[in-house]
């Protein structure tokens, strides 16, 4: 009975990594489209070279927690408190982790 058992364990764990997996690659890539619109200001995958600061491998809570601040007029702003306005918590999040994760 024990070696019946292996198999439908091993597949079971599988089955829970893989999906944990693609659940973290289609919040990644939420991530990367709704960071598309960030770039038009922070240059290319927020790697900025003007005076507009860069935003790409900073660490993903840094990140949401600044565009959470900006949103909700706790955090000074020009303009970032308009774009932030728009997102939600969940769509924060999936911003900060892509731009954290650009090298």
């Amino acid at each position: 009975m024990h070696s019946r058992s292996s198999p439908f364990r091993l597949t079971v764990l599988l089955l829970i990594c893989t999906s944990a997996g693609a659940q973290e690659t289609g919040e990644i890539l939420r991530g990367q489209i709704l960071a598309s619109t960030c770039f038009s200001c922070h240059g290319t995958d927020g790697k900025s070279a003007g005076s507009i600061p860069a935003i790409y491998g900073i660490p993903a809570d840094s990140l949401r927690r600044t565009l959470q601040e900006f949103r909700d007029g706790r955090r000074p702003a020009t303009v970032m408190d308009r774009h932030a306005k728009a997102y939600s918590d969940e769509e924060i999040a999936s911003i900060a982790a892509y731009l954290s994760r650009i090298k």
